[in-house]
């Protein structure tokens, strides 16, 4: 938590437009049944065409527990070591968890930004904090995310009458820019494409048993 409070002073808001994004990288991790196995994912696509340009994965077991709060301390290390294959970076990331949307200000995806320096978006299926009202039914609808009178995010409608996923600011990007890329990434389903695509990565390792 005392690393969370200080490293969440790095944490920056302004970055590229949408217009300077050639690449985007999705991270995911999945879990074996019985919690012994993960596999961490990153799956690269072409920002114009959504085209995948590389997947790499990364299988190794928990070293850190389930903690409310402190998910990224047990996600983030294999999320880095499958970047490390990853040539060239991504110009943006977008990560299955939150961002600024946490009690402490510092969720997974502000953990990979900061010790990245790329620029981050998070993007969670639920809210962890906050409230907010439901946003209108067509896709980039949105209303804010609100805790202790503060937006930290947005409850963002990527496809016309789903429910909302959750954008907050990982590191080095503004709301604005984060939630344009979530919904121009999002061309069918409610979770983004890069993010779905090292979802199914990530289990597909772990139903081979192989390191891809």
């Amino acid at each position: 938590m005392a690393l969370q409070e200080r490293l969440r002073t790095l944490v920056t808001h302004t970055g590229p437009s949408i217009e300077d994004v050639r690449r985007l990288g999705g991270l995911d991790v999945s879990y074996s049944k019985d919690g012994s196995r993960l596999s961490a994912a990153v799956v690269v696509l072409d920002m114009g065409t959504l085209n995948v340009e590389q997947v790499t994965t990364y299988e190794d077991t928990p070293k850190f527990g389930y903690v409310p709060g402190l998910f990224s301390f047990r996600e983030a290390p294999p999320l880095l070591a499958a970047l490390e294959n990853v040539d060239p970076l991504p110009d943006v990331l977008l990560c299955d968890g939150h961002g600024i949307a946490h009690p402490r200000r510092f969720g997974l995806a502000c953990h990979i930004g900061v010790i990245t320096g790329i620029p981050t978006i998070g993007v969670a299926k639920q809210a962890m904090i906050g409230h907010y009202e439901e946003p209108d039914g067509p896709q980039g609808s949105w209303s804010p995310l609100m805790d202790a009178g503060k937006v930290i995010g947005r409850a963002l409608r990527t496809a016309d009458n789903v429910k909302p996923v959750f954008v907050s600011i990982g590191h080095k990007i503004s709301l604005d820019t984060a939630c344009d890329i979530v919904v121009h990434s999002t061309p069918k389903y409610r979770i983004p494409q890069p993010i779905r695509l090292a979802d199914q990565a990530s289990r597909h390792v772990l139903r081979a048993g192989t390191v891809t």
